[in-house]
């Protein structure tokens, strides 16, 4: 699928993508979220989740889809990750999907990249008989809260998110 071809396109993630993912999925946490750690705890998380070996393990998982936007100079800018629900949602439903990271570089947030990236998570998820649907979103990320929104998510939980020794508030959102 293509967005705006004379900038982005968009396609499925591949396990060869593993270390510009790492990259990527680094980046767009720092940026939107790096402010609120000690830095000792945001490279303690990094290492740990956005390492090559954590997406090798994520890209390899049969149970998710992961889409990469690619600016037309090869950058990795945006990306989607959808699969099972992993939050703590009581009683969850054994059919339970999650919207799991959408995350686009700040500087492309005016491209409708994310309304894209939603559309092909919602139609996969739908694909493989996933619902209801879930995602988790910090409780001060009112844009992403508005954004989410749109799509028929309202919230249904809370709970707490480690980063280190903080614990965020993030609201869990369902549809």
């Amino acid at each position: 699928m293509s967005t705006a071809p004379e900038i982005a396109t968009i396609r499925r993630a591949t396990a060869e993508d593993a270390e510009s993912m790492a990259e990527l999925g680094g980046a767009t946490f720092v940026e939107t979220f790096g402010h609120l750690y000690p830095p000792e705890d945001l490279q303690n998380f990094l290492k740990n989740s956005h390492s090559v070996e954590a997406w090798s393990r994520t890209l390899a998982d049969p149970q998710r889809a992961i889409w990469v936007v690619e600016h037309r100079n090869g950058r990795k800018i945006g990306f989607l990750v959808v699969g099972a629900c992993k939050l703590p949602v009581e009683q969850l439903e054994a059919t339970a999907g999650e919207i799991q990271q959408l995350y686009v570089l700040s500087e492309f947030h005016n491209l409708k990249l994310g309304g894209q990236l939603m559309s092909l998570g919602l139609d996969w998820l739908a694909s493989q008989g996933r619902a209801p649907l879930y995602i988790g979103v910090w409780s001060e990320n009112y844009g992403a809260q508005r954004f989410y929104g749109r799509y028929g998510f309202n919230k249904c939980g809370e709970y707490g998110f480690k980063v280190g020794k903080t614990i965020d508030r993030e609201f869990i959102l369902k549809r």
